[in-house]
């Protein structure tokens, strides 16, 4: 019997059998651009010709961009460069003015936030699995705002004004995740990225301190309703995974393999984790052979997946345009196997 995309993924997330483990294949602008015109296809029609099984719905704000159209502004008035394939935050507007009590504040009860949000769940909602889009939520955001080197000075000398600040973001997202959940989504989807390619960018003491207890508020409204929680954090953070477990983590993402051992994960975690990703856009996507990718794909299904369930199988992180055509039709021929 044929089961509905959202449906698969709920199995999968829960580690019940599925007919074949759901996929998924997220990518930046550019590539999906080169895509379309390669497959032919319109660019609204990719992610279901690539067989995705989520959608993330993202707040309706309208586009800002600075002067020159090099910066583009974000609902919390974060500046981002639009020259970057990725994301580069040009402008931290708390980093040369700090005052928290100034800050004009993105309000989470504007009328219009969730218009398009609404719509997807209606049009989609029967077949895909929604969730919205939390990306830079806790500490990428604080880091966002006050800027990357002054927010660790905050962290290690002002902790007044870090759990301050942190507390206000945790208020807005908080004020968000209850209006997304009453609209009917399907879970969570979170980004916070706490680690580099050899250890965590700060101590887990610290981020037991700082974070833990604030994304545990955040993580609460859906672990109260039985809905999972699926959280991309890049690098090497598996001294805090066993945290992100105890406070309602369901599914890591981007498992990225050379960053986090699957064999690892899948000796310590299978069972009480699922996982989304664990195909390198890193290296195997942008510098391997079609087999290669093949291979990585068998690899990564055997040892996340071996009893078929508890993976939604991706590249780890958006695809970019250094990814070639042939590596892509690799890519969903391998995942057209699973």
């Amino acid at each position: 019997m044929t089961i509905t995309r959202k449906e698969r993924m709920r199995k999968a997330l829960r580690h019940e059998q599925v007919d074949r483990l759901p996929t998924q294949i997220n990518y930046t602008g550019g590539m999906g651009q080169k895509m379309a015109e390669h497959f032919q296809i319109a660019p609204k029609e990719l992610p279901a010709f690539l067989g995705n099984h989520m959608i993330r719905v993202d707040l309706n704000s309208p586009e800002r961009l600075s002067a020159d159209g090099k910066v583009k502004f974000d609902w919390w008035g974060v500046g981002f460069d639009t020259k970057e394939e990725g994301y580069f935050a040009a402008v931290s507007p708390l980093k040369e003015n700090p005052d928290l009590q100034a800050y004009p504040w993105p309000d989470p009860d504007e009328a219009t936030l969730f218009e398009t949000a609404k719509s997807v769940i209606q049009e989609k909602g029967q077949e895909y699995f929604i969730t919205p889009n939390f990306g830079f939520v806790l500490f990428e955001r604080a880091w966002t705002l006050r800027g990357f080197e002054q927010f660790f000075m905050d962290m290690g000398t002002d902790p007044g004004y870090t759990g301050e600040l942190l507390d206000r973001i945790t208020d807005i997202q908080l004020k968000l995740i209850h209006k997304y959940l009453d609209l009917g989504i399907d879970g969570a989807y979170f980004g916070d990225d706490y680690g580099a390619q050899k250890g965590l960018l700060f101590s887990p003491g610290m981020w037991r301190t700082y974070i833990k207890p604030r994304l545990a508020k955040m993580f609460a409204p859906f672990v109260e309703r039985g809905l999972p929680i699926l959280m991309h954090s890049d690098g090497q953070i598996q001294k805090i995974l066993p945290d992100l477990v105890e406070i309602g983590l369901t599914a890591l993402n981007p498992v990225q393999p050379e960053v986090l051992d699957h064999a690892w994960l899948a000796e310590n975690f299978k069972g009480k984790l699922a996982f989304y990703g664990g195909i390198s856009t890193q290296t195997v996507l942008p510098n391997g052979s079609p087999e290669d990718v093949r291979k990585a794909v068998s690899a990564c299904v055997e040892t996340l997946a071996p009893d078929g369930t508890g993976l939604i199988i991706a590249p780890s992180h958006r695809m970019m345009t250094d990814i070639s055509m042939d590596n892509v039709t690799a890519l969903l021929e391998a995942f057209g196997s699973n």
